[in-house]
């Protein structure tokens, strides 16, 4: 998408002729116009002079936003608010002259406030005066009429033209019954000067130009807060970087970044490149890009993102993503696409827009006219009909729907939520179906120890030794994760020698003067394994997880169970989804006992298991026939399903494919934010109604009170009520938007249960029992003085194989724990040290 600044627009009929302009040029297959960001974006392969010349053909300006294509994301000087102090300085300008305008009109005429005596009965000269300072508001106040005049020209008025030709023709009327009262003058006739004098209209064409300009003043300011997301988020980029230059720091400009420069980020300082940490240690604020208000650690290895803090430490990285490469420039593309598009419900408003200002000058000459044949004065009929002009206000249509979609995808973008485009954020809210990929998405997609089950004589420490010592040369996913568990207890595996892999069954290892066996049931076939052995097998099995047997001189040690286990926030995401009233259908290509036994831990709705990668497209397309569908993924398998479906979520941990593919990013890769997403949609979707509503009810009420229906009955719509009624709708709009900002987003309540104690499997006979019996235990820490030592403890602790973490305080110095694996004090002082604190008691 091609971004272009367009200039000119003042209401949703100036967007709609833009639209439908480039929309004709050849080669364009897509054009979104932005009233909100004067922003317009444009697909196909149509040329940037074309285009231009198509705006300037229409009767505004157009200019490229940046000299390539490929960098969509609006900057700083774009977004700042260049046009409120403009409108303020003609606001006040405009305000004491009308001030002095209403004193000689209204103040002397109704309430005979003093003038000067020279004016004393000289009508004539105090209607030169009128014209004259009304004349000065109008040249002051003159964008109106050159806007309105030249939109009136090119067959596309807008909003300025019902302003203009409503002051113009109030203007113009009075000039003509100033010339009449010179007329009467000269004839002696006293009476009909003063019956003329009642008929200015100086002071309605001075007002309506000063109420609306009011009305732009308060729209300027509250469509600025609108950006706020977005320049918040400019803001974070850094505008200088720490290098090191051959050994040399030095500080550069950040646009010297380049891939593989190694930059230094000292403590307090914003990180001016995506990269990795090669050396040191940090506590980096990260909360701006995922909304995270806890410090993410980094250390060597770790991954460091462009525009976060680095809070405490010294941190020394390799840049991988500069410039318009990095996830923070990315977050600002995303979002400024999202304000650049346009919605589908926005099309309500264009259609309305595209014909509501022809036929507001209709009704108003129609008016007029009426008013006229049933006998009424000049004065009176036009009266009525520059009411009609000036109330109405297509304005608030255009904003409507782009102020909402604004603020909506900023308060995303804060919360770790990106919605690409308009469309996106307003279909999310739609949707009935969510799908989820499981591995990944539903699971960590990384497979654990979920229970040890030591055959009888034997220790859990023993069984995982001999397991650990066997699996140790193997590259299997499920022997990483046998390895894992031994580290986190501390056992270093005994060398082996002889080791042997079986392909689609297991392993094999001399250790010594013993041979170990490990692996499926297929591996140790040769051995007698008792019934209930079998049956606990089976029962783990139907749990999802993966048995493995192991064996020493072809006598069994014991079974290990692996699984993939279900990521602690799903069964509460899925939860709210089905709250939500929505069907929620898991898909994956394991096989269906797994499947169903992580489906029903998940509480999803529906299970397909078994489905090639290929075949996911397919089975999404089949679902979206019964309405609209959201599928949910991270791998690159998911890429066809993600665009397949009506929205599509990518998990933000997930592969590049992925996120690419999808219309929205959760950048947390929380699964409770999919729900959220889902929330924030809706919420988004009832406020463009709401606006809708305010932008429609004062023109469906407004126009006819303008027009005099209720003369009848006494009442009549002064032109300056109108103007102040029509500049109130525009702020109703944008304000009423706003209140989006209040949208709160609800964090997970609290780590899950995990998964080892999930669906247990009962013990066999002749064996010990499980690492699913829990003890919770408190632990008193010295040394904590902040959040960022909590994170440390935190995470320390959860290193430790069976130990769930419940609560970690620095206020009184403890931490609550899960014990699930029956860890001693020395385990818990030696992780508690090793993060730099010191462990004083365990109760």
């Amino acid at each position: 998408m091609t971004q272009y600044r367009v200039t000119g627009m003042s209401c949703a009929a100036c967007s709609a002729r833009v639209e439908k302009a480039v929309s004709a040029v050849p080669g364009v297959t897509a054009c979104s116009v932005s009233l909100l960001t004067n922003a317009m974006g444009v697909e196909g392969d149509a040329s940037p002079d074309a285009v231009i010349a198509a705006v300037t053909d229409a009767g505004y300006g157009a200019s490229l936003k940046a000299d390539t294509p490929a960098k969509t994301a609006p900057d700083a000087d774009e977004l700042a608010d260049t046009e409120t102090p403009k409108l303020v300085k003609r606001l006040i300008v405009s305000v004491i002259l009308l001030l002095i305008l209403m004193y000689f009109s209204m103040g002397h005429m109704m309430w005979n406030w003093p003038i000067p005596a020279w004016f004393q009965g000289n009508h004539v000269a105090m209607g030169l005066v009128q014209l004259l300072l009304s004349g000065l508001i109008m040249v002051i106040n003159q964008r109106f009429f050159i806007s309105g005049f030249k939109a009136l020209l090119h067959r596309a008025p807008n909003m300025d033209t019902l302003v203009s030709m409503g002051s113009a023709v109030s203007f113009l009327w009075s000039v003509w019954v100033l010339f009449m009262m010179t007329d009467a003058q000269l004839r002696g006739d006293q009476a009909a000067v003063e019956s003329d004098m009642m008929q200015f209209y100086f002071e309605s064409a001075a007002m309506i130009l000063t109420l609306i300009t009011v009305g732009k003043t308060l729209e300027a300011r509250a469509k600025g807060r609108t950006t706020d997301a977005l320049k918040g988020l400019m803001q974070l980029a850094p505008k200088t970087a720490l290098i090191l230059d051959h050994g040399t720091e030095r500080e550069v400009p950040v646009s010297d970044v380049r891939i593989g420069t190694v930059f230094l980020v000292k403590p307090g300082a914003r990180i001016p490149a995506d990269g990795i940490v090669q050396e040191g240690f940090g506590a980096v604020d990260e909360s701006a890009l995922t909304g995270e208000s806890i410090p993410a650690e980094k250390t060597v290895g770790s991954s460091v993102s462009a525009g976060t803090v680095n809070s405490a430490g010294f941190l020394r990285c390799e840049a991988t993503r500069t410039g318009e490469d990095t996830t923070l420039s990315q977050i600002i593309r995303m979002v400024g696409d999202a304000a650049a598009t346009k919605a589908p419900i926005a099309k309500i408003a264009d259609k309305v827009s595209g014909v509501f200002v022809p036929a507001v000058i209709a009704a108003a000459v129609l008016t007029a006219a009426v008013w006229l044949l049933l006998g009424r004065s000049v004065g009176f009929a036009l009266a009525r009909g520059v009411s009609v002009l000036v109330i109405s206000c297509p304005c608030a249509l255009g904003l409507a729907t782009p102020v909402a979609i604004m603020v909506g995808s900023g308060v995303g973008a804060r919360n770790g939520l990106l919605f690409k485009t308009a469309a996106s954020l307003e279909e999310t809210g739609r949707v009935q179906t969510v799908v989820l990929d499981k591995t990944g998405t539903v699971t960590t997609g990384r497979p654990q120890v979920t229970d040890l089950l030591p055959a009888e004589g034997i220790s859990e420490e023993t069984l995982l030794r001999e397991a650990a010592a066997a699996e140790q040369h193997s590259e299997h996913p499920l022997a990483r994760a046998v390895m894992q568990a031994a580290e986190a207890r501390g056992i270093v595996p005994e060398p082996v020698t002889a080791f042997q892999a079986m392909v689609g069954s297991g392993i094999s290892a001399q250790c010594g003067a013993d041979r170990l066996t490990g692996g499926n049931a297929q591996a140790v076939q040769n051995a007698a394994l008792p019934e209930d052995v079998l049956r606990q097998a089976d029962a783990l099995a139907d749990q999802g997880k993966t048995p493995l047997f192991f064996m020493k001189n072809n006598r069994l040690t014991g079974i290990i169970a692996v699984a993939d286990v279900i990521k602690p926030e799903s069964a509460e995401a899925i939860a709210r989804l089905r709250e939500m009233g929505l069907s929620t259908v898991m898909l994956t290509g394991d096989n269906e006992k797994t499947a169903a036994a992580i489906g029903a831990q998940a509480g999803v709705d529906r299970v397909i298991a078994g489905v090639l990668p290929a075949q996911k497209e397919a089975v999404v397309r089949e679902l979206s026939e019964q309405g609209k569908v959201c599928m949910v993924g991270d791998g690159i398998n998911d890429a066809p399903a993600l665009t397949r479906a009506d929205v599509g979520l990518a998990i933000g941990a997930g592969t590049d494919v992925a996120i690419d593919a999808a219309d929205v990013v959760l950048m947390q890769s929380r699964l409770t934010d999919v729900p959220e997403a889902i929330r924030l949609s809706r919420a988004t979707l009832r406020n463009i109604r709401e606006n809708l509503f305010w932008a429609l009810i004062y023109n469906l009420i407004g126009i006819p009170l303008a027009a005099g229906v209720l003369v009848p009955f006494g009442l009549t719509l002064n032109p300056m009520f109108g103007a102040a009624a029509m500049s109130l709708s525009s702020f109703c709009v944008v304000m009423n938007a706003l209140r989006l900002n209040l949208f709160r987003f609800r964090h997970p309540a609290s780590a899950a249960v995990p998964a080892a104690s999930v669906h247990p499997a009962e013990p066999a006979e002749n064996m010990k029992g499980t690492v699913n019996q829990m003890a919770k235990t408190t632990l008193m820490i010295e040394g904590m003085m902040c959040e960022h030592c909590e994170a440390h403890v935190r995470k320390a602790l959860e290193k430790l194989e069976g130990v769930t973490v419940l609560r970690v305080s620095h206020d009184d110095g403890a931490a609550e724990i899960e014990n699930a694996s029956g860890l001693d004090e020395a385990a818990f002082r030696a992780a508690v040290e090793d993060a730099g604190y010191t462990l004083t008691g365990v109760k």
